[in-house]
């Protein structure tokens, strides 16, 4: 059974004989084996293509006809029946192989082609054994991420396969918020682009530039495009060629250079046939012997050094892989563990067992499709081979780091890996200690970005015309917050939290509200007591002096209860210190409501008996009926009663006040404050006391020229006019101003009105009965 195998063979292209003789070592191999296919031996027919097209599809053709012309459908039959085609071409060359082969329905395992992009649904028969493009574009991103490089430049060779990398490559860095600054495309003639695209990455701000390029590219790519030796940039190249057969890129590389490449390892036995062979029996060539020749060099181990008295061109001894030798290796085995399946299945009629003696009958190629994509075995190195659902060999991958040694050496350092099937978190792995980086990069490993990280507390600001990875940072506004690097948008606080200084983080809002315990506080409330006291002091004089005339003036049973609810106002002042809570947003109001109420109508009796007493002297008036206190019990009752107690219970019984937590009232604060209920009610009890006080007001006015040396209509004129003023200043004032110092200003009216009225009505009479007693007698009131 034959296996037919391209060669990429072409002039100082020593891995492609790395290759072959990989190939050839395989396929020896198991024909010596007494396990594998027993009494079954496998031959091969080898093809050099030189990198050509046209020479591809000869050989592909020369393949089914197995004559050096090709006569397509015709096969003499020389040898036994093609099994298999393993070949190493670049992805186009492998699909295009494919269209050709895939109309006889043979297998074909390609050890150089990473095409991921519906390949099984285009190449059903197409096999691979390379590390799959989509699982290598996940690995760039981890490792993008890691470091955090957002701003990046990709220069890839002009074929379909690296088109489609690209493509999908800028998608997913796209998704994950990084930027591409330039995509550069090297050309069928890169002389001609060479310049410019080195120019390019000279100017480009990137400190990270990714290439893609097959390994048949190689030598052109990178004897074209001198990225490995820009100082300050990275070079993250995706290649499965082997660098240290070069010495020649000794020079051209820095040490920040990182190859991702499928995982790569010796075949045991490998070295000792490459020592062992006699290069006799494989072609002669030039170039070919120059290969054997390095074979002699004086620093290669004795283990593969041999005996010869020329030396090479080359150093094989510094190859640590040798070129795809694993690859082809496990694809040789895979056919072999197939074939062997279908031979010894005992299933279908694909084979006939015929005596002592093998022979294949009726051997149909696309039968060997279900045994070579269930194959599944382990290799000498104890590790498990099969083809997943797509084709592809599950595979994983090194982290190379190039390290340019003196003398032209070149060094191989890995530094992560990235296993697909591994668990999340242990997939990917990076050791940064070990990455040489060079001198050009202050910081412990290299920053690629277009903008400088928004710290928290900032959010990132698009610059019109520039890629998303291009911002300004400005800082977050009002209740916002930014608690990472790099927020496309600051999040708001909850209701109860605002923003710390650096607003990177929320706190709890202050809870406030006019506290007993804080300055302002404590000042009202003693201001509070010392009126009150004040008012208990006059009471007290006025009760021991009640006998004498200033005291019995005037209806002193009026001056007792305006003393009263005097004291009352000032007390219930206290209640709209502390914390609100339901009954005290409830009592706080309507106290103040009627206490007031009840001093405006013993102010406004007071006012009429001064009105009514003058009056009265007067020959024939008919007032002298009304005089006595049931006139100004009446008219405190009604006012107070009938009116204001009534106003109350109606506002009390449909919307009364509550404690409300005001959210937004004062940056950082959470207010506690009672809420009205109605604002219609609280204006229209405020509305009565202003009316009280203007009746009280224009009467008492009226009434400042009657007669007498201590006419008490003055004093109340002037305790009106106090009491108006208050209140008239304190309406816009109250609607100005939030939280505790909306109470503080409503207790400072209280406070003010109350002491206006107290001041001017009774402070002259307890002048005159303490220091003045002289004039206190009738004689003097009724003075004119």
């Amino acid at each position: 059974m034959n296996v037919a195998g391209h060669l990429k063979l072409t002039r100082l292209n020593y891995n492609s004989y790395y290759n072959f003789l990989a190939f050839v070592f395989a396929v020896e191999e198991i024909n010596n084996s007494s396990e594998l296919l027993p009494n079954i031996t496998l031959g091969y027919h080898l093809y050099d293509s030189y990198n050509n097209r046209l020479t591809q599809l000869r050989a592909a053709m020369n393949i089914f006809s197995q004559n050096d012309v090709p006569n397509i459908n015709y096969n003499c039959k020389t040898s036994g029946p093609l099994a298999a085609i393993i070949e190493g071409l670049p992805s186009e060359g492998s699909s295009q192989i494919s269209n050709l082969i895939s109309i006889y329905h043979y297998p074909q395992i390609s050890y150089a082609s990473q095409n991921p992009f519906n390949r099984y649904n285009k190449f059903p028969y197409l096999y691979q054994t390379m590390p799959n493009i989509l699982h290598i574009i996940a690995g760039i991103m981890k490792l993008l991420k890691h470091f955090n490089w957002t701003w990046v430049g990709i220069i890839i060779y002009e074929d379909d396969n690296s088109l489609k990398f690209v493509h999908l490559l800028k998608e997913r860095i796209e998704q994950n918020g990084a930027c591409i600054e330039f995509i550069e495309i090297l050309g069928k003639w890169p002389n001609l682009r060479a310049d410019k695209m080195n120019e390019t990455i000279h100017k480009s701000s990137t400190k990270v530039i990714i290439s893609y390029f097959e390994m048949y590219l190689s030598w052109a790519f990178l004897n074209q495009i001198r990225i490995l030796a820009i100082p300050g940039k990275v070079c993250i190249i995706i290649t499965d060629f082997d660098f240290t057969t070069h010495q020649a890129l000794t020079n051209r590389i820095k040490n920040n250079t990182l190859v991702f490449t499928g995982m790569k390892k010796n075949i045991p036995s490998f070295i000792k046939f490459v020592r062992e062979v006699n290069p006799i029996m494989f072609p002669s060539k030039k170039h070919i012997e120059a290969w054997w020749f390095g074979l002699c060099q004086y620093f290669c181990p004795q283990s593969i050094r041999k005996s010869c008295k020329h030396y090479g061109y080359f150093n094989h001894c510094t190859n640590t892989h040798f070129a795809s030798s694993y690859a082809i290796y496990n694809a040789v085995y895979a056919l072999a563990h197939a074939l062997e399946d279908m031979l010894f299945s005992g299933s279908g009629n694909t084979t006939m067992w015929n005596g002592d003696r093998q022979r294949l009958s009726d051997y149909l190629p696309w039968k060997l499709h279900r045994y070579l994509r269930n194959v599944h075995f382990k290799n000498v190195m104890g590790e498990e081979i099969f083809f997943d659902k797509n084709g592809n060999f599950p595979m994983d991958y090194t982290i190379i780091n190039l390290i340019a040694l003196p003398k032209k050496e070149l060094k191989y350092k890995i530094v992560g890996s990235y296993k697909p099937s591994a668990p999340p978190g242990e997939d990917f792995t990076i050791n940064e200690k070990e990455i040489g980086w060079e001198a050009a990069f202050t910081q412990s490993f290299p920053q690629s970005r277009c903008s400088q990280s928004c710290s928290p507390g900032y959010r990132k600001l698009p610059t019109e015309g520039k890629p998303v990875c291009c911002y300004d940072c400005t800082p977050c506004t009002g209740r916002e917050i930014s608690n990472q690097t790099d927020m496309d948008d600051c999040i708001r606080c909850p209701e109860d939290q605002w923003p710390n200084e650096k607003r990177d983080a929320c706190v709890p809002k202050i809870i406030n509200f006019l506290s007993n315990e804080e300055t302002l506080g404590i000042i009202l409330t003693l201001i509070s007591i010392f009126f009150f006291f004040i008012t208990a002091v006059i009471l007290g004089i006025f009760i021991y002096y009640q006998a004498t005339p200033i005291v019995k003036s005037n209806n002193r049973n009026l001056s007792y209860i305006l003393l009263v609810s005097l004291m009352l106002c000032f007390l219930c002042s206290l209640i709209f210190i502390g914390h609100p809570d339901k009954v005290t947003c409830v009592l706080r109001q309507a106290s103040f409501g009627i206490t007031f109420s009840i001093s405006l109508s013993s102010v406004l009796a007071k006012t009429i008996t001064v009105v009514m007493a003058f009056q009265s002297t007067k020959p024939g008036s008919k007032l002298r009926k009304w005089m006595g206190s049931r006139v100004s019990y009446s008219i405190v009752l009604s006012c107070v009663l009938l009116l204001q107690v009534f106003l109350c219970l109606i506002w009390l019984g449909t919307a009364p006040p509550f404690p409300h937590l005001n959210m937004e009232g004062e940056d950082g604060t959470i207010q506690i404050e009672c809420n009205e209920g109605s604002a219609i009610a609280f204006y229209c009890v405020l509305g009565y006391l202003g009316f009280l006080a203007g009746i009280s007001l224009i009467v008492a006015f009226l009434a400042r020229n009657l007669p007498g040396s201590f006419n008490e209509a003055k004093h109340i004129t002037f305790s009106m006019l106090v009491f108006c003023s208050v209140w008239v200043s304190f309406i816009p004032t109250y609607l100005s101003t939030r939280g505790k110092y909306m109470v503080a200003v409503e207790i400072f009216a209280i406070l003010a009105s109350g002491s206006g009225i107290l001041g001017c009505i009774f402070i002259p009479k307890c002048y005159i009965i303490l220091l003045r007693p002289e004039r206190n007698n009738r004689k003097y009131i009724a003075k004119k």
